[in-house]
């Protein structure tokens, strides 16, 4: 039997609260310590988890837990890049929810530490384990939309739902934080193209809408960012030669739907378009068809939860609140039988079920030695142009080259986990 870790989980907002049980319940963890500079939170999640061990802040898990393995980091998105160096360059592995960092030198550091310390990252990116993103990958790795052309994707989250996440953890000053640049949290977008077909960004566009709200959260002097805008949207040329369009948006009142997934990705030999619970492959005469063929695929990526909702007879998709059993709970083509036991039969949660594949693939990463799904180098990828996004935008759209720092060292191997077969072709 493998060695089991022990984890602390950093920062005890809403989000950690999901991800508690899962590293609880997982076969590769010893024990689970939690924590936070404001006690009360330590105090609650003990209470709530049944945790014994507590520490009040980063630097005295460090200090003082030279048995932890593990630190998962769920503190504001802004101080992810420096905590995350700070546990690596301390030996312990590191998953870290989205995005990466803000900064494009922080992600350079974790990148060399992860190289330097041999220890394992990852970034909590939900998106890559959507339904849309695994049948995407799943279809193109076969060829069956032959050369990446163009594509659509996004994450709408209107800022008026994010009120209370911000206030929860950013306390009296909370507006200062909440105006950070829309595509400084463009990693669920961007990575849902990027993992799809394997390529990179190269240059970048970037347009932003001039929030006037009566909230005060965008606008100059009212962010730590100076940051105007709650909405933008890039065109990104991509390292194969294609185009991807990305949106990320907080001041977009479609509160009743699923907030991140891929609208549409065109090969030259056809293509895949989504919208909420409708999904469709498209092939034409490009890939040998005499006559564009059109497979309705809802069945295979909509969620168990939603396929059994939709059934009841006072169903109305018009007036149901379709976000909630559209996006919670695993679909078809999610892979459950991988999963240790403990978490196939978990609650339906948001975000399609995803948790539980973060956290097992982080835990047979640090087991096994390898490289898990978001790693450095894809989490880099997954983040970087939208930092350069929002310096075009800033510049009225001016085009950017895009930074990379390559992909990983071929001599660093790779957790396999992904079938071969999840769609079969009528």
């Amino acid at each position: 039997m493998s060695k089991q870790h022990k984890v602390c989980i950093v920062g005890l907002g809403e989000f950690s609260d999901f991800f508690i049980p899962l590293f609880k319940s997982h076969p590769d963890v010893a024990e689970v310590s939690v924590a936070d500079i404001v006690p009360e939170r330590c105090d609650a999640a003990a209470k709530k988890h049944g945790i014994s061990r507590i520490f009040h802040s980063l630097e005295e898990v460090l200090r003082e837990g030279k048995d932890v393995d593990c630190v998962a980091i769920f503190t504001q998105r802004h101080l992810h890049g420096s905590m995350a160096v700070d546990c690596l360059n301390a030996g312990k592995h590191v998953f870290s929810a989205v995005p990466m960092a803000s900064d494009i030198e922080d992600m350079g550091k974790i990148i060399e530490a992860v190289k330097r310390t041999g220890m394992v990252y990852m970034t909590g990116e939900t998106c890559y384990y959507f339904p849309c993103a695994i049948f995407c990958r799943d279809v193109y790795r076969k060829g069956l939309l032959g050369k990446f052309v163009y594509g659509e994707s996004q994450y709408y989250h209107d800022m008026a739902t994010f009120y209370y996440a911000f206030a929860h953890s950013g306390g009296k000053d909370w507006k200062r934080v909440a105006g950070i640049p829309p595509m400084y949290y463009s990693t669920h977008s961007i990575s849902m193209i990027t993992s799809v077909i394997d390529e990179h960004v190269t240059k970048v566009s970037c347009m932003g809408y001039r929030d006037n709200h009566e909230d005060g959260v965008f606008g100059k002097g009212k962010n730590n960012w100076d940051n105007p805008f709650s909405n933008e949207t890039a065109l990104m040329q991509m390292s194969g030669g294609g185009v991807a369009r990305i949106n990320e948006f907080r001041r977009a009142g479609i509160p009743h739907k699923p907030s991140s997934y891929i609208t549409c990705l065109y090969g030259d030999k056809g293509g895949y378009e989504g919208s909420v619970t409708q999904h469709v492959l498209i092939k034409g005469t490009a890939a040998g068809v005499d006559d564009t063929r059109i497979d309705y695929v809802s069945d295979l990526l909509n969620t168990n939860t939603y396929t059994k909702t939709s059934k009841a007879p006072d169903f109305a998709i018009n007036t149901y609140p379709i976000s909630e059993p559209a996006h919670r709970g695993f679909a078809p083509i999610h892979d459950v039988d991988r999963l240790p036991l403990a978490f196939r039969s978990c609650p339906d949660t948001v975000h399609y079920n995803s948790h539980p594949f973060l956290v097992d693939d982080f835990m047979r990463a640090v087991v096994a030695n390898k490289l898990p799904p978001n790693n450095a180098w894809d989490s880099a990828r997954y983040i970087i142009p939208g930092i350069i996004a929002h310096e075009s935008a800033m510049k009225d759209g001016l085009p950017i080259e895009v930074p990379d720092f390559g992909d990983a060292p071929k001599n660093l191997e790779r957790l396999t986990f992904e079938k071969k077969d999840y769609y079969e072709e009528k």
